[in-house]
């Protein structure tokens, strides 16, 4: 049966409905169906991953800690106004930790009153700062294979550059993960070369799939996400 665009838009809307939500926790589930309304009226961008997908790294985040001797420590680039980093927040085991970049100073302070109110702010460190400035120094304090997890969703033409730097910090066993894998907003994967988020993403799908020292899936959930285990 072919996908149309009609029946995506309906399997979209689907796994959001089914998925989307955390059960059992009615505050925190109203918290996190308003949270980006609220976040664009502050005048942030709408571009946070979807609630399956919020799903998908909260239990991503519980597999790649559960059985960690470093006790649960993940990495996400690209704070925004905490959606993503809520969801993983909830993966975390009691004594994990989030550390969570943002480039915009507003957009932080706005996520970390999110963190607060979601009831998981003890558990989320937010550096603001850009990616490519911060990963250096904290890499020397983290120290390699220190990371059960890392997700991205940044800067799409970085991509490459994070990799590059995160890839050291994953212990043997971590997970990398990566939004917008298949496309974002203005354009998608199978489009004519041009757009240089399109090229620097395809580049890094491409490169992260040949790499030997990584088992790599996409989950072609909203604008695609990048799944791969470092061996």
């Amino acid at each position: 049966m072919d996908m149309t665009s009609q029946r995506w838009d309906n399997t979209k809307k689907y796994l959001n409905q089914v998925f989307g939500a955390p059960t059992g926790n009615a505050p925190l589930a109203e918290q996190l169906r308003t949270l980006m309304p609220r976040a664009v009226a502050a005048g942030l961008p709408d571009i946070a991953v979807s609630g399956d997908v919020g799903a998908l790294l909260r239990l991503l985040t519980m597999m790649a800690c559960g059985d960690s001797a470093s006790r649960g420590k993940v990495l996400e680039l690209g704070t925004l106004a905490g959606y993503s980093g809520i969801w993983i927040a909830l993966g975390l085991p009691a004594d994990g930790r989030l550390i969570t970049i943002e480039f915009n100073p507003v957009h932080a302070e706005f996520a970390k009153g999110e963190f607060r109110r979601a009831g998981v702010g003890e558990k989320v460190r937010v550096i603001t700062g850009a990616a490519l400035d911060v990963l250096p120094s904290l890499a020397q304090e983290l120290g390699p294979g220190s990371l059960d997890l890392v997700f991205i969703d940044a800067i799409k033409t970085e991509y490459n550059e994070y990799l590059r730097l995160v890839r050291p910090l994953l212990r043997r066993g971590g997970l990398l993960v990566i939004d917008n894998a298949l496309g974002s907003g203005h354009w998608w994967i199978d489009d004519a070369p041009g757009d240089p988020s399109h090229e620097a993403v395809d580049r890094m799908n491409r490169a992260v799939a040949a790499d030997a020292g990584f088992a790599a899936a996409c989950v072609p959930s909203r604008e695609g996400v990048m799944i791969a285990r470092k061996l």
